[in-house]
């Protein structure tokens, strides 16, 4: 019985599927598999013929295997390995190289004989690429072919590169990059332009013939593409949906990467629910969109033609469950985001008490601030609440070289405007300049072009919180560990530093309620580790502060990413004369106008991106049939 229940829930999934609960375990768990067909061919004196991938997924996975052969002895003498890809041209020895990012992750650490290794040759001249690609070829097979390939996907669905329209019998090949996946990897290059438009890539028919295939996919912004991979049609515009074609494959996923799957996104159209009211709100507000119409002229035949059928017989009639879910909607709308005083606070989001509440706006950039909930920020500021706002990183790392220059010429322009010309500054300019000159794509800036880029931040973030209503001294520059020291390694870790100094500030505030970032979407991953570190703070002071048991968290999202409909907990509408005040603290934000360093895969500023999310996010209340506003900023609350 429960193996036709998992063939019921998984009928829509073309291919195997395990999910883990975080990538950490997930990794492991590869890792194990890997290890297992490594010493499984050693006692049998074989060779053990691997093929690897690279970027950020396959990480753990071979952080655990050198662990493994640190602590377990585990050796790959016996291992040949071929590497999926290689952008082209590149140099081996640079940074954005995948023989660096191997020999970083995983060679320098184990016993592998570097005579062993195989990694596409970017330093190839264009007339020799067709011969080395057919011996790379030739090579997998007079090996005996691979015994174990493991795969990461790309955002356009790609395998190795094998990007959308790409045959299913392709042999190892130059391909030309899709411009989401350059998009993709411009955080690694300092800039799209910097990303190669090629690279050598294995073909979609040369991984097929692997005897064993492992995909691996973390994180929500991996979920839509993995949907269509597992669930979709066969197509050659999404490559990886070829592997639904192989009896050898296995898609390993964490939580996130599966959850839109249609098991976890839309329960109810796979097998019976238990139906508590988180789930029957998104099922609800699911059927009034599929079928365009206001939640209240939800009929039951609406219901049982969409699968949820259980849920109008178990908690019917179906206009009273109508009415519960409205209901739920209009109290998550509210103009008082710091609770409203002296009124009935039990269908509120936010407590009425204290009436005057000690507000922290962290931002992880120094303009999240305003994009993401700029007209929440200023409405909290005039209704009198005692606002901090915290800009956790300096965001140095946008700014444009010749923004920089620019700075420092004006400096040096006002010094000699007022008689006080600085010889050491001037030395300096020339300095920068010239480096600037001969700077090499995404190399690491010295520490002086750094502090004038965070100077200029700095300046940007001070100059829109002014304008939000905050005075100086509730301003603060946190300027978090990690992230200036990201760049000596391809991980972004927290550490116990930047908790500490999480700590230290929210203990000389004692906040009522924060705000942070819930959108993990943003491309150098800054949201999520300086999450991590509010959390981390948090679940520590909740032990032994009072305040901090009594302290709520709001999550809103920014510039990536909005939350659903049926996730928002508060609701803030903004009239169309508030959503003009926040544009104009974001155009404060004069470096992040017009072409920001890192826009991600959306072309929009980011102000013109938040007021269209914002207005869609109202369109979406109004559709559901609720009140019609200019726009609204959505937040979520995070349970300890």
């Amino acid at each position: 019985m429960a193996r036709l229940n998992l063939l019921e829930e998984t009928r829509f999934e073309k291919l195997p599927v395990s999910i883990y609960q975080d990538s950490k375990v997930a990794s492991k768990v590869v890792a194990f598999r890997i290890a297992q067909l490594i010493r499984e061919k050693s006692e049998r004196m074989e060779k053990a013929v691997i093929g690897l991938a690279t970027g950020a997924t396959p990480i753990g996975v071979y952080e655990e295997l050198v662990r493994m052969h640190r602590e377990e002895h585990l050796s790959f003498k016996n291992v040949i390995t071929f590497n999926l890809d290689e952008y082209f041209p590149m140099l081996p020895n640079l940074e954005q190289s995948y023989v660096s990012f191997m020999n970083e992750q995983l060679f320098n650490h184990v016993d592998i004989l570097r005579e062993n290794i195989h990694i596409p040759d970017g330093t190839l001249s264009k007339d020799e690429i067709q011969q080395f690609c057919l011996d790379y070829e030739k090579k997998i097979t007079d090996f005996g072919g691979l015994d174990m390939q493991i795969l990461g996907i790309g955002r356009t669905g790609h395998i190795g590169f094998n990007e959308p329209g790409s045959a299913p019998n392709s042999g190892t090949r130059l391909v030309t990059l899709d411009e989401l996946t350059r998009k993709d990897a411009a955080k690694d290059f300092g800039g799209k332009e910097n990303v190669p438009t090629k690279a050598i890539t294995m073909g979609v028919g040369t991984i097929f013939k692997a005897k064993e295939i492992i995909l691996m996919a973390w994180g929500s912004k991996k979920a839509p593409i993995i949907k269509r991979a597992v669930e979709g049609e066969l197509t050659g515009e999404v490559p990886a949906t070829y592997l639904q074609l192989s009896d050898n494959v296995e898609f390993i996923l964490d939580e996130e990467a599966a959850s839109l799957l249609t098991r976890f996104d839309t329960p109810w159209l796979v097998k019976d629910c238990i139906w508590d009211d988180k789930l029957i709100k998104k099922a609800v507000i699911w059927l009034a969109k599929t079928i365009n119409k206001p939640i209240l002229k939800l009929t039951e035949e609406d219901y049982n033609n969409h699968g949820m059928a259980q849920l109008a017989t178990e908690k019917g009639p179906v206009y009273n469950i109508n009415i519960h879910i409205f209901n739920l909607l209009q109290h998550t709308i509210t103009g008082w985001p710091g609770g409203k005083p002296n009124a009935d606070d039990s269908q509120r989001p936010e407590r009425a008490e204290p009436a005057v509440k000690r507000s922290i706006v962290f931002s992880p950039h120094p303009d999240d601030d305003v994009i993401s909930m700029g007209g929440t920020f200023i409405r909290l500021v005039d209704q009198g609440h005692e606002v901090h706002v915290a800009y956790q990183t300096s965001g140095n790392n946008a700014v444009w070289d010749d923004d920089a220059l620019r700075y420092l010429e004006f400096s040096l322009d006002m010094s000699n405007a007022f008689g006080k010309p600085d010889a050491q500054m001037k030395k300096l300019y020339e300095e920068l300049k010239s480096y600037i000159q001969s700077k090499n794509p995404n190399q690491n800036d010295p520490e002086e072009l750094k502090q004038i880029k965070g100077l200029i931040r700095k300046g940007e973030a001070t100059a829109g919180a002014r304008y939000c209503g905050l005075n100086d001294n509730h301003i603060h520059f946190m300027n978090m560990p990690f992230y200036e020291k990201r760049r000596s390694s391809r991980k972004n870790e927290i550490s116990e530093e930047d908790i500490k100094v999480t700590i230290d500030f929210l203990q000389t505030i004692k906040p009522h309620q924060i705000f942070a970032a819930g959108d993990f979407a943003d491309p150098h991953g800054t949201h999520k580790i300086c999450f991590e570190a509010i959390k981390g703070a948090m679940e520590r002071l909740r032990i032994t502060e009072s305040w901090a048991q009594d302290c709520w968290v709001w999550l809103y999202r920014g510039a990536w990413h909005e939350w659903e409909i049926h996730e928002i907990e508060m609701a803030v509408p903004l009239s169309p004369q508030e959503l003009e005040k926040k544009r104009n603290a974001i155009f404060k934000h004069q470096s992040q106008k017009d072409r920001p360093v890192f826009p991600g895969d959306d072309a929009r500023e980011f102000w013109v991106r938040a007021e269209e999310r914002n207005r869609d996010t109202a369109k979406q209340y109004d559709n559901l049939g609720l009140a019609n506003y200019e726009a609204i900023e959505a937040f979520v609350k995070w349970w300890f």
